[in-house]
């Protein structure tokens, strides 16, 4: 066993033999380290044996006992590492990765937008360098610990999404990740119950800029986003780059107007990183999304715009403004809604202001579902409208789907991830 004092100093010599990490006893590679990260239903200190067998060189606990055990009378004391907290040491072992690395990393936030612009971004600059980029959605306090690990002495530029639902969260990710240059994408109403509001959310995403001028990093920033630019000139030592959203304006694969802001972003750190317009144009238009975001499927029934990752108040107006221009004139329009969740005490208010905007677009047919929007049709009496049909669940909506099949529509399909539109899609 190992004291928390040598721990990074021994992990990280381990790391170095073999250079894989993993924090799910089901998924072990051979050699590598696993850490036993505990949640609110699980312990991964129950599972450090069956991560040794499995082939793991070390695990990395903070339960004692579990190291004292030992296995068909073998002791394993030895392939053990007792630390104070696993999650902290996960995070002191990437930092001191990131540090050994010295290579330029870039963090993308935003309420809206951060992981079409980091997979474009991430494209754009793999046409001339050796990139390490974010994978799927580990952004987050375990996430981001993953993706620095995750780099080697073959990358050249680290590409990292930074997600927060609270203040204090960015500001937490940069001393881990230690970003050289910033982007934040916009500032929306994500997460406001756990930001505090509008104003919460501005000093939470503002804590990347923070990090920047403090360490004499390069912001990207939008220079047509009036709050961004505030927030830039707010620090006068920051170090910024402002660049056009004309600079999005070229063909592309991606569904809704609001996308040329993220197109933008990724053009602009391509070119001030050296990658001709030429390479970056087709490197856009070379790009289809696929990750329920922004998405434009054809079915053998209808044409679907799968937008259903995550949505907020701000991203689900965007949505719905786009869909309001389309004209395609031989299908009925069908908009598909889920509750947007974690807004706290402004939920009521939002998704009213949602149902408002739909009445303003009319399409043919409403599907809502969650009790937020239900509440939110009570109030503003819209039960009686004919075209609009409320749901308490996806299972209820996808039971009525099944009984009444959409053919020849064009349908958006929007909600936040928890409530799993994105199922409903083989139906469809």
């Amino acid at each position: 066993m190992k004291t928390q004092d040598k721990a990074i100093e021994t992990l990280y010599q381990h790391f170095l033999i073999h250079q894989t990490v993993s924090t799910d006893s089901r998924r072990i590679t051979p050699g590598c380290l696993f850490f036993a990260l505990k949640g609110p239903s699980f312990d991964g200190n129950r599972f450090a044996y069956a991560a040794l067998e499995q082939g793991a060189s070390l695990a990395v606990v903070d339960n004692s006992a579990v190291a004292a055990h030992s296995l068909a009378g073998k002791t394993l004391d030895d392939r053990f590492i007792v630390v104070r907290d696993v999650l902290s040491t996960l995070q002191q072992l990437a930092a001191y990765h990131r540090k050994l690395l010295n290579i330029p990393i870039l963090a993308i936030t935003g309420s809206n937008g951060k992981t079409t612009t980091k997979e474009l971004t991430a494209r754009i600059l793999a046409t001339r360098f050796n990139v390490s980029v974010t994978q799927g959605n580990l952004n987050n306090h375990i996430g981001v610990p993953l993706t620095l690990l995750a780099m080697n002495r073959r990358t050249e530029i680290g590409v990292v999404e930074m997600g927060a639902s609270a203040q204090g969260e960015i500001a937490a990710l940069c001393e881990i990740a230690a970003p050289n240059y910033g982007l934040i994408t916009n500032i929306g109403r994500s997460h406001l119950a756990g930001f505090g509001g509008p104003e919460g959310i501005i000093r939470g995403k503002g804590e990347l800029y923070d990090y920047l001028e403090r360490h004499h990093g390069l912001a990207f920033y939008r220079k047509e986003d009036p709050v961004l630019c505030e927030m830039v000139n707010r620090r006068p030592h920051l170090l910024a780059k402002s660049y056009s959203t004309a600079q999005g304006e070229m063909p592309n694969h991606l569904e809704g107007e609001y996308n040329q802001m993220n197109i933008a972003a990724a053009a602009a750190i391509g070119e001030y990183f050296g990658v001709h317009i030429r390479e970056i144009k087709e490197t856009v238009e070379e790009y289809y999304p696929d990750n329920y975001r922004s998405q434009r499927v054809k079915t053998a029934r209808n044409t679907l715009i799968l937008d259903c990752y995550n949505a907020n108040p701000s991203s689900m107006a965007a949505a719905l403004d786009n869909f309001a221009k389309e004209t395609a004139e031989a299908q009925r329009r069908t908009v598909v809604l889920g509750d947007m969740l974690e807004l706290g005490e402004w939920s009521a208010s939002e998704h009213e202001t949602v149902l408002r905007h739909l009445q303003r677009i009319a399409p043919d047919e409403i599907l809502l579902v969650g009790k937020e929007f239900a509440q939110a049709a009570a109030s503003l009496h819209a039960e009686q409208d004919p075209n609009l049909q409320l749901f308490p669940d996806r299972e209820t909506l996808v039971a009525w789907l099944k009984k009444h099949p959409l053919i020849d529509r064009l349908i958006l399909i929007k909600g936040s991830h928890g409530i799993g539109l994105e199922k409903i899609a083989e139906l469809l």
